[in-house]
């Protein structure tokens, strides 16, 4: 089987809160790998689990990936429930990663993973990725996503880190050719630059150097003209928080011409990201 849903729950725990709606997996397979820059890792995975996921047409679409501890002995798909009840140590971690593209007829997908060191200096996913072979199975479940380009915008304004890399790639390439915009990029090193298709009324920009330098561009930006522009920014937390402040606050763009939020958080695991989301450090309002 390639698919599964977790055990059926009940309507009400025994506390009488509502149960966790158990969430369909999908079940894929590493087809290949391929080292696209230093630092950007793309998977190909695919197979009859494909058909399982909610695919969707957002070009920030994107997966949760389950990953267990080897040393576990777990095999996907994996039941959430009775591991959460009996094994809660086992529990496989869960990374959220963006689809960078979708092959409905071959019934795969392609995820770019950044990494950000060697063995143990990568994350949970990055190591998984980086030591994955074809024919290993992985579990994930999605797709989610709201964010896609819309033909009747006047004005493009893309800001993002190289983990919005992907989102920003597959947003360029949906763009009409006639597309007018900016896009500013933000990495470490310059040996991670890549050649991105866009349209040729699309300036693509990439800063080289601290997160800083984000929110240094954005705010010498003209943007008193909010007719038709749409933006879509999406980088480290703290610096989220900066740029929200200069979008919304300073410039007054309407909120609901803007997505925007944190795609992670320095210092922090995507399980502690997820769960700050809730609580005041987590907020990128202020």
């Amino acid at each position: 089987m390639q698919t599964t849903t977790e055990s059926p729950a009940l309507a009400e725990t025994a506390a009488g809160r509502p149960a966790r709606r158990p969430q369909t997996q999908a079940v894929l397979e590493v087809l290949s790998k391929t080292r696209i820059s230093p630092r950007l890792l793309r998977l190909t995975l695919g197979g009859e689990g494909y058909a399982a996921l909610n695919r969707n047409e957002h070009t920030d679409a994107y997966v949760k990936l389950l990953i267990a501890d080897p040393a576990a002995g777990l095999h996907p798909p994996y039941d959430m429930d009775a591991l959460r009840e009996q094994s809660p140590e086992l529990m496989p971690a869960r990374r959220t990663y963006t689809v960078r593209r979708w092959d409905d007829e071959h019934q795969r997908l392609d995820i770019d993973v950044v990494l950000h060191g060697d063995g143990t200096d990568n994350g949970v996913a990055a190591r998984w990725a980086d030591e994955a072979q074809p024919g290993e199975r992985i579990a994930m479940s999605g797709a989610g996503g709201g964010y896609t380009p819309q033909p009747e915008t006047r004005r493009h304004l893309i800001i993002g880190d190289h983990a919005a890399v992907p989102a920003i790639a597959a947003a360029l390439e949906s763009m009409d050719p006639g597309a007018v915009g900016t896009v500013l990029i933000q990495l470490d090193s310059e040996e991670d630059r890549l050649t991105l298709e866009h349209p040729a009324g699309v300036e693509l920009h990439w800063l080289i150097g601290e997160r800083q330098l984000l929110v240094d561009r954005v705010a010498a930006l003209e943007l008193s003209d909010h007719e038709g522009l749409q933006v879509f920014c999406h980088v480290e937390r703290g610096i989220t928080k900066l740029l929200r402040r200069v979008l919304v606050k300073e410039a007054r763009i309407p909120r609901e011409q803007i997505s925007i939020s944190a795609y992670w958080a320095l210092g922090r695991i995507e399980d502690q990201f997820q769960a700050e989301k809730r609580e005041p450090v987590g907020r990128i309002d202020d």
